[in-house]
């Protein structure tokens, strides 16, 4: 079920937070919880069950993990292998077989796996519950039913963000709702909807028409117009649906943390990535980055390596060794396929070199600042073509038209720019560029009655139109849902 659905919204929502208001607090968490599990099954109810197996899983787990204290790693293990078998099955199944075709010249035959959605989100929030159990910053959930709330709640069930165990075990314990949180919840929902809607919907309609072609077929500017227009897609289908799901969770009294915060504001990829999916780079950074690197300098090569090149250059090797493995596990967490593991390494590359070189330090100067920004856009919009490629080749050869290295014929043009360009596309671009800034930022916060009335009337517009738009059948994918 998609939040910007007529269903969702006019009808499981209602009824869901109806029976929510009028019952008793101890009925909170199981109304919540069969609501999430109906939320699930509307659109897969076949892969229902590897959830229910996840939550299992995890529940024994980590009890195995607290009890068994001298055997608490080897309990670790094998619950992170059946969390990771899963994933690795059904997401990543056939690119292994692929790639072992390819490597070995052999004809193992590609079977018909689909990948169950939000599998990645809630089995990375599953692990963070047994790693946080296994580093006794908190105490096994003895109620399997609270556990599995916590993995399936349904406002950040299949797309995030990634909430961690430690951040919203109490609120699952206890929580209040208020008229003050259901207000502000329905109103960052509103908004989520609205970028979803109107901005990333929009952008999607001209991404789809310029990626399906060969970049041999279309001129330079077209390339930077797919380029720009993608950018500001999955950022505002992103984003819009995380809004959408801390607005949601507010509405029924927990306070899930923010996972953007403006990234294209940033001045360096450093910055970016910790404006940009924070929960994901949250989550790889204090369960992947930090053991990795403490595994990799407490071991003998670099005790070694310290005596033969000194501790400050076998530093250097294991930042960049911890960075290597982390990125192409955030590069290979997007899916399966070559393209999301260059992206990956591709963001690693310049984070790490932006941290020896500490070209991340914010410019004293305005030019200075100015250059820094403009760097990390271009960046970021070279990862963004690489990630919605097809293939490494496509990607590198749409490159090169965007820097007008590839030859082009304009006999081969297949449509002329006013196919790839409309009115409506030039305004939402521009609002888009608007939005991208923290302009409006504290807009919901506004004490004024006045502006406060204002922004009512408004978000009820925004509401009005988004809800007109998928009344009326508009293309309304979302870009997280197949990872």
């Amino acid at each position: 079920m998609l939040f910007s659905s007529m269903t969702f919204i006019y009808v499981f929502l209602p009824i869901v937070l109806l029976l929510y208001l009028i019952t008793k607090k101890e009925l909170h968490n199981p109304i919540l919880l069969i609501a999430s599990i109906i939320f699930y099954a509307w659109g897969e109810p076949k892969y229902l069950a590897i959830m229910l197996l996840t939550i299992i899983i995890n529940y024994f787990g980590a009890i195995a993990v607290d009890k068994y204290k001298t055997h608490k790693k080897l309990a670790l293990i094998l619950t992170i292998i059946g969390n990771l078998g899963f994933l690795i099955y059904f997401k990543y199944f056939n690119f292994i077989l692929d790639n072992i075709n390819l490597m070995f010249h052999s004809h193992i035959s590609v079977i018909n796996v689909i990948m169950p959605i939000g599998i990645s989100f809630y089995t990375f929030q599953a692990m963070s519950y047994l790693l946080d159990v296994y580093k006794e910053e908190v105490k096994p959930q003895q109620d399997i039913y609270k556990l599995a709330l916590y993995i399936c709640l349904f406002p950040q069930l299949v797309a995030g963000p990634i909430v961690k165990y430690h951040d919203i075990a109490e609120q699952i314990e206890d929580r209040d709702v208020s008229f003050e949180k259901v207000d502000l919840g329905v109103k960052r929902f509103i908004i989520g909807l609205s970028k979803k809607v109107l901005i990333a919907n929009t952008m999607a309609l001209a991404v789809d028409k310029i990626f399906v072609q060969d970049p041999h077929t279309f001129s330079h500017g077209i390339a930077w117009l797919g380029a720009i227009a993608y950018s500001f897609q999955i950022y505002f289908d992103f984003s819009g649906y995380s809004d959408m799901a801390i607005g949601l969770g507010l509405i029924f009294g927990f306070r899930f943390l923010e996972n953007f915060n403006y990234p294209f504001i940033s001045k360096s990829m450093s910055e970016y990535w910790r404006r940009w999916h924070i929960s994901l780079s949250t989550w790889f950074k204090d369960y992947l980055f930090y053991p990795v690197t403490k595994g990799i300098s407490e071991s003998k090569f670099i005790d070694k390596l310290n005596n033969i090149i000194g501790r400050k250059k076998a530093s250097k090797i294991v930042m960049f060794l911890s960075f290597a493995v982390t990125w192409f596990c955030i590069g290979i967490w997007h899916g399966a396929n070559w393209t999301f593991i260059v992206h990956g390494l591709y963001n690693g590359f310049f984070v790490f070199i932006e941290g020896i070189t500490k070209w991340s330090r914010e410019g004293k100067t305005k030019l200075i600042r100015f250059i820094q920004h403009c760097y990390m856009i271009i960046v970021a919009i070279i990862a963004f073509v690489i990630f919605r490629s097809d293939s490494i080749k496509y990607a590198w050869d749409y490159l090169m038209n965007m820097f007008g290295l590839l030859h082009l014929n304009k006999e081969n043009f297949v449509y002329t720019n006013v196919y790839y360009i409309d009115n409506v596309l030039i305004i939402m671009l521009f609002v888009a560029l608007i939005c991208s800034v923290p302009i409006f930022k504290n807009m919901l916060y506004i004490k004024n009655k006045y502006g406060r009335a204002f922004i009512n009337i408004w978000l009820l517009f925004l509401f009005f139109l988004s809800t007109c738009y998928i009344a009326s059948g508009t293309y309304n994918p979302f870009i997280y849902f197949r990872f």
